[in-house]
Protein backbone atom coordinates (compact mmCIF):
# COMPACT_ATOMS: atom_id res chain seq x y z
CA UNK A 1 0.00 0.00 0.00
CA UNK A 2 1.01 3.62 -0.49
CA UNK A 3 1.92 4.28 3.15
CA UNK A 4 4.22 1.27 3.37
CA UNK A 5 6.86 3.34 1.62
CA UNK A 6 7.33 5.42 4.77
CA UNK A 7 8.89 4.67 8.12
CA UNK A 8 10.07 7.00 10.90
CA UNK A 9 13.78 7.23 11.58
CA UNK A 10 15.04 7.00 15.18
CA UNK A 11 15.16 10.36 16.92
CA UNK A 12 18.91 10.24 17.51
CA UNK A 13 19.47 9.61 13.79
CA UNK A 14 18.46 13.15 12.85
CA UNK A 15 21.25 15.15 11.25
CA UNK A 16 21.25 18.95 11.34
CA UNK A 17 22.15 21.22 8.47
CA UNK A 18 25.50 22.95 8.84
CA UNK A 19 27.26 25.76 6.98
CA UNK A 20 24.07 27.25 5.55
CA UNK A 21 24.34 30.29 3.34
CA UNK A 22 23.15 31.20 -0.13
CA UNK A 23 25.84 29.20 -1.87
CA UNK A 24 26.81 26.50 0.59
CA UNK A 25 24.50 24.02 2.27
CA UNK A 26 25.89 20.92 3.92
CA UNK A 27 24.66 18.08 6.11
CA UNK A 28 26.67 16.93 9.08
CA UNK A 29 26.87 13.31 7.86
CA UNK A 30 27.17 11.72 4.44
CA UNK A 31 23.85 10.14 3.46
CA UNK A 32 25.62 7.66 1.24
CA UNK A 33 27.40 6.19 4.24
CA UNK A 34 24.22 5.91 6.27
CA UNK A 35 21.56 4.17 4.18
CA UNK A 36 19.04 4.54 6.98
CA UNK A 37 20.79 1.94 9.16
CA UNK A 38 20.80 2.52 12.88
CA UNK A 39 22.88 0.32 15.14
CA UNK A 40 23.75 2.75 17.88
CA UNK A 41 21.68 3.14 21.02
CA UNK A 42 18.11 2.15 21.69
CA UNK A 43 16.19 5.38 21.31
CA UNK A 44 13.68 4.32 18.68
CA UNK A 45 10.33 5.79 19.64
CA UNK A 46 7.78 3.05 20.33
CA UNK A 47 4.99 5.30 19.09
CA UNK A 48 6.84 5.76 15.78
CA UNK A 49 7.04 2.00 15.28
CA UNK A 50 3.37 1.52 16.08
CA UNK A 51 2.38 4.41 13.78
CA UNK A 52 4.26 2.88 10.85
CA UNK A 53 2.09 -0.25 11.14
CA UNK A 54 -1.27 1.53 11.46
CA UNK A 55 -2.16 1.26 7.74
CA UNK A 56 -1.72 -2.52 8.00
CA UNK A 57 -3.66 -2.83 11.26
CA UNK A 58 -6.51 -0.53 10.20
CA UNK A 59 -6.77 -0.63 6.38
CA UNK A 60 -10.00 1.40 6.31
CA UNK A 61 -8.43 4.26 8.27
CA UNK A 62 -5.72 5.64 6.00
CA UNK A 63 -3.76 8.52 7.56
CA UNK A 64 -4.06 11.91 5.85
CA UNK A 65 -0.60 12.96 7.00
CA UNK A 66 2.60 11.57 8.48
CA UNK A 67 5.29 12.69 10.89
CA UNK A 68 5.76 15.11 13.76
CA UNK A 69 7.52 18.51 13.88
CA UNK A 70 11.21 18.06 13.16
CA UNK A 71 10.91 14.32 12.63
CA UNK A 72 12.84 12.55 9.90
CA UNK A 73 11.12 9.93 7.76
CA UNK A 74 12.58 7.39 5.37
CA UNK A 75 10.73 7.24 2.05
CA UNK A 76 11.48 4.02 0.18
CA UNK A 77 11.64 4.81 -3.52
CA UNK A 78 11.81 1.74 -5.76
CA UNK A 79 13.54 3.82 -8.44
CA UNK A 80 15.80 6.15 -6.44
CA UNK A 81 16.43 4.25 -3.22
CA UNK A 82 15.87 5.47 0.35
CA UNK A 83 15.16 9.20 0.65
CA UNK A 84 15.47 10.90 4.03
CA UNK A 85 12.71 13.48 4.50
CA UNK A 86 12.69 16.10 7.26
CA UNK A 87 9.28 17.30 8.47
CA UNK A 88 9.20 21.07 9.16
CA UNK A 89 9.27 22.33 12.72
CA UNK A 90 6.74 25.07 13.32
CA UNK A 91 8.30 28.09 15.09
CA UNK A 92 7.07 29.16 18.51
CA UNK A 93 6.13 32.54 17.13
CA UNK A 94 6.07 34.03 13.67
CA UNK A 95 9.07 36.18 12.86
CA UNK A 96 8.02 36.82 9.28
CA UNK A 97 5.12 39.18 9.81
CA UNK A 98 3.91 41.66 12.42
CA UNK A 99 0.35 41.80 11.09
CA UNK A 100 -2.32 41.50 13.79
CA UNK A 101 -3.89 38.54 11.98
CA UNK A 102 -0.71 36.47 12.07
CA UNK A 103 -1.03 35.20 15.64
CA UNK A 104 -4.56 33.95 14.96
CA UNK A 105 -3.56 32.39 11.65
CA UNK A 106 -0.41 30.79 13.02
CA UNK A 107 -2.40 29.13 15.80
CA UNK A 108 -4.60 27.51 13.14
CA UNK A 109 -1.68 26.48 10.94
CA UNK A 110 0.20 24.87 13.84
CA UNK A 111 -2.36 22.08 13.73
CA UNK A 112 -1.32 20.90 10.27
CA UNK A 113 1.78 22.78 9.06
CA UNK A 114 4.30 20.17 10.06
CA UNK A 115 3.30 17.00 8.24
CA UNK A 116 4.04 15.02 5.12
CA UNK A 117 0.60 14.83 3.52
CA UNK A 118 -0.62 11.63 1.85
CA UNK A 119 -1.64 13.66 -1.21
CA UNK A 120 2.02 14.57 -1.72
CA UNK A 121 2.87 10.88 -1.70
CA UNK A 122 0.25 10.19 -4.39
CA UNK A 123 1.97 12.73 -6.65
CA UNK A 124 5.45 11.44 -5.83
CA UNK A 125 4.47 7.83 -6.56
CA UNK A 126 2.78 8.83 -9.82
CA UNK A 127 5.80 10.81 -11.04
CA UNK A 128 8.16 8.00 -10.13
CA UNK A 129 6.08 5.34 -11.86
CA UNK A 130 5.91 7.52 -14.99
CA UNK A 131 9.70 7.84 -14.94
CA UNK A 132 10.05 4.07 -14.66
CA UNK A 133 7.75 3.76 -17.69
CA UNK A 134 10.02 6.03 -19.74
CA UNK A 135 7.66 8.98 -19.48
CA UNK A 136 4.71 7.26 -21.13
CA UNK A 137 2.21 8.21 -18.44
CA UNK A 138 0.13 11.19 -17.35
CA UNK A 139 2.45 11.92 -14.43
CA UNK A 140 5.57 12.31 -16.55
CA UNK A 141 7.74 15.35 -15.77
CA UNK A 142 10.50 14.51 -18.23
CA UNK A 143 11.64 17.82 -19.75
CA UNK A 144 8.90 19.82 -17.99
CA UNK A 145 9.15 22.92 -15.83
CA UNK A 146 7.44 22.09 -12.54
CA UNK A 147 5.99 24.36 -9.84
CA UNK A 148 4.88 22.84 -6.54
CA UNK A 149 2.42 25.09 -4.75
CA UNK A 150 2.53 25.42 -1.01
CA UNK A 151 0.19 27.20 1.31
CA UNK A 152 -1.53 30.53 1.42
CA UNK A 153 -1.27 32.41 4.71
CA UNK A 154 -4.69 31.04 5.71
CA UNK A 155 -3.92 27.48 4.73
CA UNK A 156 -2.46 24.62 6.72
CA UNK A 157 -1.41 22.33 3.87
CA UNK A 158 2.16 23.46 3.44
CA UNK A 159 4.49 22.11 0.82
CA UNK A 160 6.60 21.31 3.89
CA UNK A 161 8.74 18.38 2.81
CA UNK A 162 8.78 19.08 -0.98
CA UNK A 163 8.71 15.33 -1.66
CA UNK A 164 6.91 15.71 -5.04
CA UNK A 165 9.51 18.27 -6.12
CA UNK A 166 12.41 16.06 -5.11
CA UNK A 167 10.98 13.09 -7.01
CA UNK A 168 10.34 15.39 -9.99
CA UNK A 169 13.93 16.62 -10.27
CA UNK A 170 15.19 13.04 -9.92
CA UNK A 171 12.75 12.07 -12.70
CA UNK A 172 14.35 14.37 -15.30
CA UNK A 173 12.27 17.53 -14.93
CA UNK A 174 13.99 20.42 -16.70
CA UNK A 175 13.46 22.69 -13.70
CA UNK A 176 11.58 22.46 -10.40
CA UNK A 177 10.45 25.33 -8.17
CA UNK A 178 9.13 24.74 -4.67
CA UNK A 179 6.86 27.51 -3.41
CA UNK A 180 5.28 28.20 -0.06
CA UNK A 181 3.91 31.12 1.90
CA UNK A 182 6.68 33.52 3.06
CA UNK A 183 5.95 32.62 6.70
CA UNK A 184 6.18 28.87 6.11
CA UNK A 185 8.31 26.93 8.62
CA UNK A 186 9.53 24.83 5.69
CA UNK A 187 11.89 27.68 4.79
CA UNK A 188 13.55 27.34 8.21
CA UNK A 189 15.56 24.31 7.14
CA UNK A 190 13.34 21.41 6.05
CA UNK A 191 13.34 22.20 2.33
CA UNK A 192 17.10 22.83 2.29
CA UNK A 193 17.77 19.60 4.15
CA UNK A 194 15.55 17.53 1.90
CA UNK A 195 17.14 18.90 -1.27
CA UNK A 196 20.71 18.40 -0.10
CA UNK A 197 20.06 14.98 1.45
CA UNK A 198 18.40 13.55 -1.66
CA UNK A 199 19.28 15.53 -4.80
CA UNK A 200 22.70 14.95 -6.40
CA UNK A 201 24.88 18.03 -6.57
CA UNK A 202 24.78 17.97 -10.38
CA UNK A 203 20.98 18.54 -10.30
CA UNK A 204 20.73 21.16 -7.55
CA UNK A 205 21.06 24.13 -9.90
CA UNK A 206 17.72 23.05 -11.41
CA UNK A 207 15.71 23.00 -8.17
CA UNK A 208 14.95 26.02 -6.01
CA UNK A 209 12.50 27.34 -3.43
CA UNK A 210 10.70 30.69 -3.49
CA UNK A 211 8.15 32.36 -1.21
CA UNK A 212 4.75 32.92 -2.79
CA UNK A 213 1.37 33.94 -1.40
CA UNK A 214 -1.58 32.76 -3.48
CA UNK A 215 -3.11 35.48 -5.60
CA UNK A 216 -0.32 37.99 -4.90
CA UNK A 217 1.22 38.38 -8.34
CA UNK A 218 3.07 41.68 -8.28
CA UNK A 219 6.32 40.44 -6.73
CA UNK A 220 9.48 39.83 -8.73
CA UNK A 221 9.12 36.03 -8.74
CA UNK A 222 5.58 36.18 -10.13
CA UNK A 223 6.40 38.80 -12.74
CA UNK A 224 9.42 36.88 -14.00
CA UNK A 225 7.65 33.52 -14.24
CA UNK A 226 4.21 34.19 -15.69
CA UNK A 227 3.11 31.32 -17.94
CA UNK A 228 6.40 29.52 -17.38
CA UNK A 229 5.42 26.19 -15.82
CA UNK A 230 4.11 23.25 -17.81
CA UNK A 231 3.28 21.25 -14.67
CA UNK A 232 1.83 22.70 -11.46
CA UNK A 233 1.41 20.49 -8.38
CA UNK A 234 -1.18 21.28 -5.70
CA UNK A 235 -1.25 18.53 -3.07
CA UNK A 236 -3.81 18.99 -0.28
CA UNK A 237 -4.20 22.71 -0.84
CA UNK A 238 -7.99 22.95 -1.14
CA UNK A 239 -9.26 22.84 2.43
CA UNK A 240 -9.84 26.62 2.89
CA UNK A 241 -12.78 27.70 0.72
CA UNK A 242 -12.11 31.42 1.22
CA UNK A 243 -8.78 31.04 -0.61
CA UNK A 244 -9.98 29.09 -3.65
CA UNK A 245 -10.09 32.15 -5.89
CA UNK A 246 -6.56 33.18 -4.91
CA UNK A 247 -5.31 29.65 -5.52
CA UNK A 248 -6.87 29.58 -9.00
CA UNK A 249 -5.41 33.01 -9.80
CA UNK A 250 -1.97 31.65 -8.99
CA UNK A 251 -2.54 28.57 -11.15
CA UNK A 252 -3.75 30.61 -14.12
CA UNK A 253 -0.86 33.03 -13.77
CA UNK A 254 1.98 30.52 -13.70
CA UNK A 255 0.55 27.83 -16.00
CA UNK A 256 1.84 27.59 -19.54
CA UNK A 257 -0.99 28.05 -22.08
CA UNK A 258 -1.52 25.21 -24.53
CA UNK A 259 0.05 26.04 -27.87
CA UNK A 260 1.68 24.50 -30.91
CA UNK A 261 5.29 25.49 -31.58
CA UNK A 262 6.51 25.38 -35.18
CA UNK A 263 9.45 23.11 -35.82
CA UNK A 264 10.81 22.36 -39.27
CA UNK A 265 11.87 18.91 -38.10
CA UNK A 266 8.43 17.95 -36.77
CA UNK A 267 5.37 17.82 -39.02
CA UNK A 268 2.75 20.19 -37.64
CA UNK A 269 5.11 21.37 -34.91
CA UNK A 270 4.98 20.14 -31.33
CA UNK A 271 2.48 20.72 -28.58
CA UNK A 272 3.23 22.61 -25.38
CA UNK A 273 0.64 21.51 -22.84
CA UNK A 274 0.25 23.14 -19.44
CA UNK A 275 -1.42 21.01 -16.77
CA UNK A 276 -2.30 21.39 -13.09
CA UNK A 277 -2.23 18.25 -10.97
CA UNK A 278 -4.62 18.34 -8.03
CA UNK A 279 -4.62 15.75 -5.26
CA UNK A 280 -6.69 16.33 -2.12
CA UNK A 281 -7.92 14.22 0.75
CA UNK A 282 -11.43 14.44 2.16
CA UNK A 283 -10.30 15.05 5.75
CA UNK A 284 -12.07 18.43 5.77
CA UNK A 285 -15.11 17.15 3.90
CA UNK A 286 -16.15 16.57 0.31
CA UNK A 287 -18.13 19.81 -0.11
CA UNK A 288 -15.11 22.11 0.09
CA UNK A 289 -13.32 20.04 -2.57
CA UNK A 290 -16.32 20.21 -4.89
CA UNK A 291 -16.50 23.96 -4.32
CA UNK A 292 -12.91 24.39 -5.51
CA UNK A 293 -13.59 22.67 -8.82
CA UNK A 294 -16.66 24.85 -9.36
CA UNK A 295 -14.55 27.96 -8.73
CA UNK A 296 -11.74 26.74 -10.98
CA UNK A 297 -14.11 26.18 -13.91
CA UNK A 298 -15.81 29.54 -13.40
CA UNK A 299 -12.44 31.33 -13.44
CA UNK A 300 -11.02 29.75 -16.59
CA UNK A 301 -9.73 26.25 -15.90
CA UNK A 302 -11.28 23.08 -17.23
CA UNK A 303 -11.18 19.56 -15.86
CA UNK A 304 -9.44 17.17 -18.22
CA UNK A 305 -9.63 14.17 -15.92
CA UNK A 306 -10.91 13.52 -12.40
CA UNK A 307 -11.35 10.43 -10.23
CA UNK A 308 -11.05 9.18 -6.67
CA UNK A 309 -8.13 7.04 -5.54
CA UNK A 310 -7.93 4.60 -2.66
CA UNK A 311 -4.98 5.69 -0.49
CA UNK A 312 -4.55 2.15 0.79
CA UNK A 313 -4.25 0.67 -2.69
CA UNK A 314 -1.23 0.50 -4.91
CA UNK A 315 2.10 -1.30 -4.80
CA UNK A 316 1.36 -5.06 -4.95
CA UNK A 317 -2.42 -4.88 -5.42
CA UNK A 318 -2.42 -2.03 -7.92
CA UNK A 319 -4.17 1.32 -7.82
CA UNK A 320 -7.91 1.32 -7.07
CA UNK A 321 -10.06 4.11 -8.53
CA UNK A 322 -13.70 5.09 -8.49
CA UNK A 323 -15.79 7.84 -10.05
CA UNK A 324 -15.55 11.32 -8.54
CA UNK A 325 -18.84 12.63 -7.20
CA UNK A 326 -19.45 15.94 -5.39
CA UNK A 327 -21.67 14.14 -2.87
CA UNK A 328 -21.53 10.50 -1.78
CA UNK A 329 -24.52 9.08 0.06
CA UNK A 330 -23.76 7.61 3.48
CA UNK A 331 -20.17 8.81 3.55
CA UNK A 332 -18.71 9.69 6.94
CA UNK A 333 -15.29 10.53 8.32
CA UNK A 334 -14.53 6.90 9.07
CA UNK A 335 -14.94 5.75 5.44
CA UNK A 336 -13.81 8.80 3.48
CA UNK A 337 -10.31 9.06 4.99
CA UNK A 338 -8.91 6.30 2.79
CA UNK A 339 -9.91 8.15 -0.42
CA UNK A 340 -8.58 11.23 -2.18
CA UNK A 341 -9.55 13.06 -5.35
CA UNK A 342 -7.08 13.27 -8.24
CA UNK A 343 -7.65 15.76 -11.06
CA UNK A 344 -5.85 17.13 -14.10
CA UNK A 345 -6.74 20.72 -15.01
CA UNK A 346 -5.82 22.90 -17.98
CA UNK A 347 -6.62 26.37 -19.20
CA UNK A 348 -10.08 26.44 -20.76
CA UNK A 349 -10.98 27.11 -24.42
CA UNK A 350 -7.77 25.59 -25.75
CA UNK A 351 -7.41 22.58 -27.98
Amino acid sequence: MLHSRLRPLPRHHHRPLTNIDNNNIAISNDRNNDNGNDNGGDETNTEDIFTSFLPHLFPDDAPSFHGDPGQHLLYHSPLYGPLEIMVPTYPIASTCQSDSRVEEIDESRKLFAHFLWSAAMVVAVGVEEAAAAAGKAVWSVDGHTVLELGADVYSNCLTGTALPSIISILSSAAEVVISDHPSSPAFAGAIDFNIVANVPYSLRSRISAHPHEWGVLGDAFSQQNRGRFTRIIAADCLWMKSQHENLVRTMLWFLTPNSTISDGNVEGGFQIDGRVWIVAGFHTGRAVIASFFETAVQMGLEIEDIYERDLNSGEEAGEVRREWVPFREGEGLENRKRWCVVAVLRKAHEN
